[in-house]
């Protein structure tokens, strides 16, 4: 049997079209009493990673028992159960995967994070490995980054006047555009499109990131890196020595980071970043904690984008099918709520989808993710409301009033469009 090979920069090679085989060689260690060589753990190792990246799973959880240790995949933002290997084989696993990601052996009482790559045919692919205490052994999270090529701003799906209004502050030269949603919620995707279409010449762009996801071109990348104190604070302060023209700052975390970023804004920088809310309006209050004062959000903040991730409607199984009363009543007046301001055309006889599941997206009924958007600009109004602190349902109401398409309708039209189903929009966005 074939080993993988262990390059000098910690990369294992893979092939596309070995992946099949080496995932099916791994579900057969399931409940075996193994003992294997270090050579054979890297081997293991191969086929877990195999069958992960064959059904494009964005992370690898590894959950230690009393005897065993349960291996799910997140595929499409749900977790699946795939397998269980034997205590003894997952402490050579997890052994062997510090090393790789060079990681501290003698320490299984902390957290460790780290990072190793893989060969895929001419492609690399960065894994991010988390190592967190638990009861039993040390727990285990791989994040795979594919190099993948990086989606437009056609394939977002943006709908309605969110194109419009993203347009127009791209086209600004300062100021803040700000994406918010939960971890895995797409935000990231949605930044390195952006940073694309402003990815021109004459211009310096500079990035900070936790860490860097993606590698682009004709960008200056830099992560953070906490043990030698660069956080984003420092990093970003550093960044805005170098003379830039866009800086993407992975995210805002802390004051100090809200406030250079505000003050980068409003001093001749166009400012990219995110923030952890759950809808765009509140990103408003989430500066105010951040004791940014409302004059100063109102001064530069662009533009704020709300986004959730959800799971597409596999093609080869999808039909059209009614909905039970309750369901369609209630995704009938959200989409009768959508306001004309919002420059929607809502299809006169409602139609809605679903997918019971193929072969081809393996029982699931969905392949893939589509995004959902809600997205908001500083007009007089809204700014006048935000100077004197007006609560949140003001402002969304003020919003909504100005044409904003929320998240919950944004997803119901994309099922219209037969690319998910009213169920998966309304569980992602309860």
């Amino acid at each position: 049997m074939k080993r993988p090979q262990i390059f000098a920069e910690n990369k294992i090679e893979l092939k596309q079209k070995d992946l099949a085989e080496k995932s099916d060689k791994f579900k057969s260690l399931a409940g075996k009493t193994v003992n294997l060589e270090k050579t054979e753990i890297s081997e293991v190792i191969s086929q877990i990673l195999s069958a992960a990246l064959l059904i494009n799973a964005s992370d690898i959880h590894f959950e230690p028992g009393t005897t065993e240790t349960r291996i799910r995949l997140r595929v499409d933002g749900v977790l699946q159960d795939f397998n269980t290997v034997p205590s003894d084989l997952y402490r050579k696993l997890i052994t062997r995967i510090k090393i790789l990601a060079k990681l501290k052996l003698n320490v299984s009482s902390l957290p460790q994070d780290g990072s190793f790559g893989i060969k895929l045919d001419d492609n690399s692919v960065d894994l991010r490995v988390a190592v967190l205490p638990s009861v039993y052994a040390e727990a285990l999270v791989l994040r795979i980054l594919k190099q993948s090529k990086f989606i437009t701003l056609d394939e977002l799906g943006l709908l309605g006047n969110i194109r419009k209004i993203l347009n127009a502050s791209l086209q600004k030269t300062t100021g803040m555009i700000l994406t918010t949603g939960p971890t895995g919620s797409g935000k990231t995707t949605t930044l390195y499109a952006l940073l694309k279409i402003l990815n021109k010449p004459g211009l310096k762009i500079i990035t900070v990131e936790d860490p860097v996801e993606y590698k682009i071109s004709g960008i200056s990348q830099t992560p953070i890196d906490k043990n030698k104190g660069m956080n984003f604070a420092t990093s970003l302060k550093a960044i805005l020595r170098q003379d830039p023209d866009i800086v993407m700052v992975g995210e805002i975390r802390d004051e100090e980071t809200a406030e250079t970023a505000v003050q980068a804004a409003l001093t001749g920088h166009l400012m990219l970043s995110t923030l952890h809310t759950n809808d765009a309006l509140s990103i408003i209050p989430r500066l105010l904690d951040l004791e940014v004062k409302p004059y100063l959000i109102t001064g530069s903040l662009n533009l704020g984008i709300a986004q959730r991730l959800v799971r597409r409607l596999c093609r080869s199984c999808k039909h059209e099918e009614a909905l039970d009363e309750a369901t369609r009543d209630r995704a009938e007046k959200i989409i009768k709520s959508i306001p004309q301001s919002a420059e929607i055309e809502v299809p006169k006889e409602l139609k809605f989808f679903v997918s019971p599941g193929c072969e081809v997206c393996g029982g699931l009924g969905y392949k893939g993710r589509v995004g959902i958007f809600e997205a908001f600009t500083i007009t007089p109004d809204m700014e006048k409301l935000i100077l004197r602190q007006a609560p949140l349902s003001a402002l969304r109401q003020q919003a909504v009033q100005e044409g904003m398409l929320t998240m919950v309708q944004d997803g119901l039209l994309k099922a219209l469009q037969g690319l998910t189903d009213v169920y998966e929009v309304f569980r992602v966005t309860d």
